[in-house]
Formats: C-alpha cells, sequence, structure tokens
C-alpha cells in the first residue's frame, strides 16, 4: 500500500492558492526547487499534469481542478488534528477565521471583537464581510453567521437570537404617497426591493389569526445590500422591508416608521454555523462563546439604540 505524500499535497494547494511555485514556497518557508520537486513527485504518481505551466502564467490542468476540492480538505483536516492534539489548554493562540454578513458585521460583530482581542492577545481573527452564502468547508472557515430561515445540513449549526423584518417608510413618503392599510396596497405603491433573496418582489405577511397574504412589488431602486437602500428610504423614495438590526437609528430618531399594524413579515433568525466536525481548537471555542454572550440580548433592541417599533394606526 503507497502512503499517501501529504507534504506534496499541501504544497499542490499552496501552489494553487498563490497562483505560483514561488508564492507557495514563500508560503511554506520552502525553496522553490523543493516546491517544485514535490509536485513532480506527485505528477509522476498520478500519470499526469497537475498545472500548466507557461513563462508568463500558471493554472491548473484538469486533473489539478479535479484534485484541489479534495486536497484542500485533506490539508485542512490534517491541521485541524495537528491543532487540536497539540493545543495548549491554558494559552489559546492562532487564528480564527469568521465570516459575517456585510451590514450586520460592521455594526454588530465588528464592536464585539476588541474585548475578546484584549482578553486573548495570541488569537488573530480574520474577518470576512460578505453577504454572499459561504461554503464553510471549501472556504476553511472557522466560523459564520448566517441571517435567514436555515436549510437542514450537515453542519453544525447553533441558533443565537431571532432578527425581526419590519416593513417601514419615511414620514415624507407617507405624506405624499398615503399610508398602505393592508399588504395589497404595497402593488400601488413605490418599493425598494432587496435582491438578495429568492423572489425578490414578492412580500410575504401574515395577519390577524394567522392569515397569510403574498404581495408583487416594484419600484424605482433594487440593490444587493439593505443598506444601500437605506438612504433611499430616509428620502422618500419608497416603501422598503428591513431587519431590524438596520433600522436602530432611523426608528429611534423618527426618520421611519413602521407599517401595516396587525401584520408581520416572517422572523428571520441568526445562527453560527461550524463545520460538522465538532473538534475545535479552543481559540475558536472561545470566540464562539464571545459571539454568543454577545449577542444572546440583541444589541439593537437596547435601550439607548432602539425600542420596540410603535406600530402606528392607520
Amino acid at each position: 500500500m503507497n502512503v499517501p505524500d501529504f507534504e506534496a499535497w499541501d504544497l499542490f494547494v499552496a501552489v494553487a492558492e498563490a497562483g505560483s511555485f514561488a508564492g507557495a514556497a514563500r508560503s511554506r518557508g520552502l525553496s522553490v526547487p523543493t516546491v517544485s520537486r514535490a509536485i513532480a513527485r506527485l505528477e509522476a504518481r498520478l500519470g499526469g499534469a497537475l498545472f500548466h505551466r507557461t513563462s508568463r502564467r500558471l493554472s491548473l490542468s484538469a486533473l489539478g481542478e479535479d484534485a484541489l476540492g479534495e486536497a484542500q480538505a485533506l490539508v485542512l483536516a490534517a491541521s485541524r488534528m495537528e491543532e487540536r492534539l497539540g493545543e495548549a489548554t491554558t494559552l489559546p493562540a492562532g487564528r480564527v477565521r469568521l465570516a459575517v454578513p456585510l451590514e450586520f458585521g460592521s455594526a454588530h460583530i465588528a464592536p464585539l471583537l476588541p474585548p475578546f482581542l484584549a482578553a486573548h492577545p495570541n488569537v488573530e481573527i480574520e474577518l470576512s464581510l460578505d453577504d454572499a452564502r459561504i461554503d464553510i468547508v471549501a472556504s476553511g472557515h472557522d466560523v459564520v453567521l448566517r441571517i435567514g430561515q436555515l436549510a437542514d445540513s450537515s453542519l453544525i449549526a447553533r441558533r443565537l437570537c431571532q432578527v425581526e423584518v419590519l416593513a417601514v417608510a419615511s414620514p415624507g413618503y407617507l405624506a405624499a404617497h398615503g399610508r398602505p392599510k393592508h399588504p395589497a396596497d404595497l402593488a400601488r405603491h413605490q418599493c425598494l426591493i432587496y435582491t438578495n433573496v429568492t423572489p425578490p418582489d414578492v412580500w410575504r405577511f401574515v395577519g390577524p389569526e394567522g392569515a397569510e397574504y403574498s404581495v408583487t412589488v416594484s419600484g424605482p431602486l433594487r440593490a444587493n445590500s439593505g443598506g444601500a437602500l437605506t438612504p433611499a428610504l430616509v428620502a422618500g423614495a419608497g416603501i422598503a422591508i428591513h431587519p431590524d438590526f438596520l433600522l436602530c437609528s432611523e426608528l429611534a430618531s423618527g426618520r421611519v416608521e413602521t407599517l401595516l399594524p396587525g401584520w408581520r413579515l416572517a422572523p428571520l433568525g441568526l445562527y453560527m454555523i461550524t463545520p460538522p466536525s465538532p473538534l475545535r481548537p479552543l481559540r475558536v471555542r472561545l470566540l464562539m462563546e464571545h459571539l454568543a454572550a454577545g449577542l444572546r440580548n440583541p444589541p439593537w433592541r437596547n435601550a439607548e439604540t432602539m425600542e420596540q417599533p410603535k406600530l402606528v394606526a392607520g
């Protein structure tokens, strides 16, 4: 039985991610010939080229593309095993890769990180801010925060809190166009549409005694960022449905008002997601608990930033 060439597979991943043999050599503290020999060993074992090489460019071959995902998983699994076995239980150290939604992360996760870093000076956090759905296994992230309705998955998910979704408009818009009294009225209004959901232009409400109503909306502005819609919302360009964490200051100051008393949009959940394996380094476990404690009572609903919105009768 041939023993897998683990060092060579690690260097293959390094070359693919760096885009060059020299970049891989720098990342691993090795010489370029050492990296080159490792790739040659793999190619000899596999009977094919892993990279296409020219004087100006290096790219994965079909064989290399087919191998990359499994090689990354292999290297990540080995790395996490070594971290777990060699980790000092009294001094967490190393890097944690954390991915969070863009606006939510900027407003409510970034402020939670300085106290954690101060308490654990040997820990580094690599924070990714992105509204795109992240494949946590393929990307190598340790923790992902996701807002929405979570589908069944082999990933490990922990629900942290509920996120309310509110229909809102500015007083100026309502003065100019009138106040909707039923979700059906929204079809005749200008609406600001968030496109990072499917379908973006169908808004679903639940009313008194569980009555459901869906309405197709349209309007002058569509964006894949709720924060990008907020200036137009405040300026009176239309009605929007926003998660409550985006509306702290706007509701507190009266720049926007909630609509449709008695009707509500389905709430979302804030989830903490980790890879399938329950084995996590101490630094990751500590950050997870720190974030969970900071979000247990959602900070955007505290008395200083946002009281629970008062429904305004028609």
